[in-house]
């Protein structure tokens, strides 16, 4: 069996029935979701009818299901439930409360009666059935299901069903993010009865008024469906730790899953389709021929059914067991809840399985029915991955600042997000949290203060398309500038035609003004007019996309020139937040370059005799230089510590990094020999650098390595 196997599987028939009326008119909502409340209902079905898988190798088998359905408030769990219960199943019901139940329970009373009369003959047979007769009616009437209890509830509920030798006990939870924490002892009880419906029992003293009941071997089926919203149970907070806590001691391998974590698109259907949609005398017919089959299923005929597993079947299981092995066997070592679940997937799909023989009244399990209960075991694993997976709160945070479009505050964030709550520690490294996600995800997140209030500002960034730069030209100073987007590898038409100028925003009207700046742009204009020469800039920025062209004040010895730098990003920033952008890069450049292109509308004249260089590298990562930003304030402080090494310096030990040291001092000093220094002067320059480092190397080693390849240059 491969995967490939199970891809063509199909569905259980009355379960993709049964979805098609629970879907009602949407045609967007999730069928797993509805697939697996299905299973659970026909799982309840069969186990208050006591069927049992007899398998080849783990003897007779409940067909109980435990399940777990999260969806999105509205999606519909409310009214799929009610559907099922009020006209789907409640024929069986009503059929065997009142019928099926005290026939089976007086038949089994009877049973239990003449076998202890048997292993103790001195006892009279009607006392004994008198007795057993009072203590079953002294357990309570018989719950079809129930929403919450407690252990010891639930064992005396046990004995009860022990004496009846019939039913299940069905654990049905809503809401169970607010719900799950309060029980959390009886889904401990669960966990025990999961497998055959066994549990140990609680020696508690036994008083004139408690009597102890007598101790009963036996199995009593138990079913749980546990549903409600992803945002109450995975809080970020206790629910969600209970959860992940009651998925590792077992669960994780009981459950099967369906996870709605976002609301399904709305369908926009003809009103006259909906009508006829909700008057379909097809769905009707279908609901009523599901009543009559779910009723049937209650006749006492139907108790106690053994459903065979056939060799071929239990061959084709077994080869599914080893493919879901041969998946776990890749998984990483701290995934331990995915491996758990993995391995353990056979076990739900064989009692899955003889679920659907049960609700076809077959007497064993079929290729057919095995395949449908595999085809939704692996659904159920991809619902559980997307659990695992599911946006973290931090990351609900980072996008709920980029998304809200306007700057808010903690308050904004504590009436807004359920999940932002707790102490102050806690919600700042939350917001920390946030901020280092965005950093890594181009959701930029800006802290301001106002009178003491910090202020949030976020933006999801788009990356640069190096085909559609964002640029702006005109042939005049001021006006009558054109909005266009420039292809990288053309700009040299641009630059080089001599009579336009051009910027790097665009602009309200063609007027080039801060004041009519549309906000936008991912290039970066560098004008360097003194002390650095081409080879210089070009080879501190061989690692990056860009394009040079000399102006017309350039000559041979008084090199003048202007980078473009293709960004990462598009950014949004103010004119104040751009002219900061650019003075954080003119920080970090190895090199001084005209200042005056901190000015958002600054423009730049073409050259029609301009030399040309372009490299192509990685887009210039402008995440450090933004303003306000947590990476930026690192960069300062950065800054700060290395504030005794010229400009060549700090770039030098930001963009190679100290633990290259060899290489980081070789790069400098080329880049000083480019730059017209005369050997002695690099020779100094490289020692001095070298005594700046935290681990300098000797000066041996320089003079044998680094000066070796300068003499070399010269």
């Amino acid at each position: 069996m491969t995967l490939e196997d199970i891809e063509s599987f199909a569905h259980y028939d009355k379960s993709e029935q049964l979805v098609k009326i629970l879907k009602g008119t949407s045609k967007t909502a999730d069928d797993n979701f509805f697939r697996v409340l299905s299973a659970y209902y026909m799982a309840k079905l069969s186990t208050i009818m006591r069927a049992e898988i007899v398998t080849p190798d783990r003897g007779n088998l409940p067909t109980n299901l435990y399940c777990l359905s999260l969806a999105v408030s509205g999606f519909g769990k409310g009214r799929s439930i009610n559907t099922m219960e009020e006209q789907i199943i409640n024929g069986f019901k009503d059929s065997f409360i009142q019928n099926t139940l005290p026939i089976m329970a007086q038949v089994h009373i009877e049973k239990l009666a003449m076998e202890k009369v048997k292993r103790f003959t001195s006892m009279d047979l009607e006392e004994v059935r008198n007795t057993l007769t009072r203590e079953y009616n002294s357990t309570g009437s018989f719950l079809f299901s129930f929403d919450s209890g407690t252990p010891a509830a639930i064992k005396q509920f046990r004995y009860q069903l022990l004496l009846a030798g019939i039913g299940s006990i069905n654990l049905e939870m809503d809401e169970v993010g607010a719900n799950l924490s309060s029980n959390i002892d009886i889904l401990n009880t669960f966990i025990e009865l999961y497998d055959v419906g066994k549990v140990k029992p609680k020696l508690v003293k036994n008083t004139a008024e408690n009597k102890r009941n007598e101790d009963r071997d036996g199995r009593t089926p138990t079913n749980m469906l546990l549903f409600g919203t992803p945002s109450k149970l995975l809080d970020g907070a206790r629910s969600e730790d209970d959860f992940f806590s009651m998925l590792d001691m077992g669960y994780a391998r009981r459950l099967l899953f369906s996870y709605v974590p976002k609301p399904p698109k709305t369908d926009v259907i003809d009103a006259k389709e909906i009508y006829a949609s909700m008057t379909d005398t097809k769905t009707q017919l279908m609901i009523a021929s599901l009543h009559t089959h779910t009723t049937s299923l209650a006749d006492p005929t139907m108790y106690n059914r053994q459903i065979t597993v056939t060799p071929d079947v239990a061959i084709e299981l077994i080869e599914y067991r080893n493919l879901c092995d041969i998946r776990a066997n890749s998984l990483k070592d701290h995934e331990d809840l995915q491996r758990a679940e993995l391995q353990h997937r056979y076990f739900k799909t064989i009692k899955l399985a003889g679920c659907y023989a049960f609700f076809d009244k077959s007497i064993e399990v079929t290729k057919e029915h095995l395949h449908s209960a595999i085809k939704l075991v692996e659904e159920s694993g991809v619902a559980f991955q997307g659990m695992l997976k599911r946006e973290k709160p931090y990351v609900k945070l980072a996008k709920y600042i980029a998304d809200v479009d306007a700057e808010v505050t903690q308050v904004d964030l504590i009436e807004q997000l359920p999940f932002y709550k707790g102490s102050e520690a806690q919600k700042r490294d939350l917001l920390n949290l946030a901020i280092a996600y965005g950093y890594k995800h181009n959701i930029i997140i800006k802290k301001s203060y106002v009178d003491g209030i910090e202020f949030l500002k976020g933006e999801s960034l788009q990356e640069t398309d190096i085909n559609k730069l964002i640029i702006s030209y005109s042939t005049d100073i001021t006006t009558s500038y054109l909005n266009d987007y420039g292809q990288f590898d053309k700009l040299d038409l641009l630059v080089k035609s001599g009579s336009y100028n051009f910027c790097s925003h665009h602009f309200i009207d063609g007027y080039r003004n801060g004041a009519n700046m549309i906000p936008g742009f991912n290039m970066i204009v560098i004008d360097v007019d003194k002390d650095t020469s081409l080879e210089t800039a070009k080879d501190v920025l061989k690692d990056y996309t860009y394009m040079i062209y000399t102006t017309k004040s350039h000559t041979a010895t008084n090199h003048r020139f202007r980078i473009i730098l293709p960004m990462s990003h598009i950014l949004k920033l103010n004119k104040e937040d751009y002219s900061k952008f650019m003075s954080n890069i003119f920080d970090w450049l190895p090199f001084t370059p005209d200042t005056a292109a901190k000015d958002v509308a600054r423009k730049w004249a073409t050259n029609d005799v301009a030399d040309v260089y372009v490299n192509h590298g990685q887009l210039f990562d402008v995440m450090d230089y933004i303003p306000q930003t947590k990476k930026c304030e690192e960069m300062s402080s950065q800054r700060a510590v290395i504030a005794s090494m010229s400009n060549l310096e700090a770039w030098m030990l930001r963009t190679v990094g100290e633990g290259h040291r060899n290489n980081l001092l070789l790069r400098y000093a080329l880049a000083l020999v480019d730059n017209g220094y005369d050997q002695n002067s690099v020779h100094n320059a490289v020692l001095a650098f070298n005594s700046k480092l935290s681990k300098p190397l000797t000066e041996v080693e320089i003079l044998s390595t680094i000066m070796l390849t300068v003499a070399k240059k010269y």
